[in-house]
């Protein structure tokens, strides 16, 4: 006996109780687990169970907060992350099949990178012709239709989704910098984006607070846009849930992942085990749990023959907020050539800190409640997610560099702030990687984004959706498929 089946009802109802997640059912499944001497291959030193059925009138509850022992479940997709690529990737599954899915995560949704950025959906840092390029366009217009759908539904895009249409200005400030930035306005424009190079009197027209010096310069994408991403992720998850009572969607938070059970006959993942449940696939398993999915399928293919190479690793990042700071005023998405340098530290000027290079770019923009928004920093510090404010410093000189106005201000005097810390999920080569598990065609990876996983995640989601689907896809995959092998 090679294969076990585990019953879910398609009836279910999926009900939110003081943290737990249950479904509802007139007759719903409780199982017990006994241990059943067949042959099978797993991830993990764990005995397969099966389980012997019986019914009971109630729901069955398989959060991690409220479980006791094991709840065993069935999906078409597990994803495995809840961050902005593993809630999209849900939502087109969702929404472009007729598969059920479940999204399990060690946390809460949006609590890594996706709730600490500053909500760019931008096109004026990406390089025409690159090899993101196409998948950077296409998110671009799937996030347009996105907003659009939402007000076709009555809705205000700007109070749901932080939606605004700010556009966006990269700013120079030497020589150098205006012959890049006029280079790259005429190939964005010969790509099909509305651009313009602005002089330094114009540039001071379109944003009256900026330092304008001999050599200041901009180039300006006013089609550009920004979101709050907890905004959005709260939506995407909102309108997940509806396909709970189609019993088609389910949540697992609070539960970790612990290894991954795979068939003896076909080889193939058969089922996520996490430390309160037992979620079995019959399509696909998608990880897309960031800087976190290196050590994950390197923890879960430990005992296995085949080999990855997906140097995914975190790169921490701060953002200042300043909550109704009225003395500073922006018209647009504003940043400095400088963070198009950010992918090699050492092409940007930098200093150590405690032994690591660390980066500091000028980022700034109001976010949807009128709060200034300044970033951003870089570097490499492992998982650490705790405060430098020696960082915090570093981003609001850099920005009173720009701004002259903030030198009127001394931070530690400015009380109503608040300080984000992402951990971005770093790729050396600096693209993510999506695709098949090289061995595992139905183990799929969407990872590695970094500070671009917000901007690209609907393109992303498409693709992993197509992939497992096997629909024509609709950009070029070669560019950002898994390295691996199997000995």
């Amino acid at each position: 006996m090679d294969s076990i089946l585990l019953r879910y009802s398609p009836n279910s109802t999926l009900v939110h109780q003081n943290g737990a997640v249950s479904f509802s059912t007139g007759r719903t499944t409780a199982c017990t687990t006994t241990t059943l001497p067949f042959k099978s291959t797993f991830f993990c030193n764990k005995t397969l169970s099966r389980e012997k059925t019986r019914f009971r009138p109630g729901p069955v509850h398989f959060s991690a907060a409220n479980s006791t022992s094991a709840s065993c479940h069935t999906f078409d997709v597990v994803i495995i992350g809840a961050g902005i690529i593993g809630l999209t990737i849900a939502r087109q599954f969702l929404f472009g099949s007729d598969l059920s899915v479940a999204v399990v995560d060690k946390a809460l949704p949006c609590s890594g990178a996706t709730g600490a950025g500053q909500g760019y959906i931008w096109m004026i840092h990406k390089t025409p012709g690159s090899e993101k390029w196409d998948l950077a366009m296409r998110s671009h217009k799937l996030w347009k239709k996105f907003a659009e759908s939402v007000r076709d539904q009555c809705l205000d895009p700007l109070q749901v989704l932080g939606w605004k249409k700010t556009g966006s200005l990269l700013i120079g400030r030497n020589p150098e910098e205006l012959v890049l930035l006029q280079e790259m306005v005429k190939q964005l424009c010969e790509a099909g984006l509305r651009a313009e190079y602005l002089p330094g009197s114009d540039l001071l027209q379109k944003e009256p607070e900026l330092m304008i010096g001999e050599h200041s310069g901009a180039a300006f994408l006013p089609d550009d846009c920004q979101l709050d991403a907890r905004h959005t992720a709260a939506y995407i998850e909102k309108v997940n849930r509806d396909f709970a009572s189609k019993g088609r969607y389910a949540e697992f938070f609070h539960d970790p992942v612990k290894c991954l059970l795979r068939s003896h006959s076909s080889g193939e993942v058969e089922a996520v085990q996490t430390s309160k449940n037992t979620l079995y696939c019959k399509k696909a398993v998608v990880v897309a749990a960031g800087c976190w999915s290196g050590s994950l399928m390197h923890d879960l293919f430990r005992e296995t023959d085949i080999v990855l190479d997906v140097p995914v690793k975190p790169r921490k990042g701060h953002l200042l907020v300043l909550e109704n700071f009225n003395p500073l005023k922006l018209n647009h998405g504003t940043m400095e050539v400088g963070y198009t340098y950010h992918h090699n530290l050492t092409m940007h000027p930098g200093r150590q800190e405690n032994g690591q290079m660390l980066s500091i770019s000028m980022g700034a923009t109001t976010d949807m409640t009128g709060n200034l928004v300044l970033g951003s920093s870089r570097q490499f510090a492992g998982f650490d997610t705790e405060v430098d404010e020696s960082i915090i410093d570093g981003i609001w000189l850099r920005a009173a560099e720009f701004f002259p106005k903030l030198r009127d201000f001394s931070l530690t005097d400015l009380r109503s702030r608040k300080v984000r810390i992402g951990l971005r999920p770093y790729m050396p080569d600096g693209k993510p990687v999506i695709g098949p598990v090289p061995s595992l065609s139905n183990v799929f990876l969407a990872t590695g984004h970094e500070g671009e996983g917000l901007s690209l995640a609907l393109g992303t989601a498409e693709m992993v959706a197509d992939m497992v689907l096997q629909n024509p896809l609709k950009v070029d995959g070669a560019p950002f498929a898994v390295q691996g092998r199997c000995c």
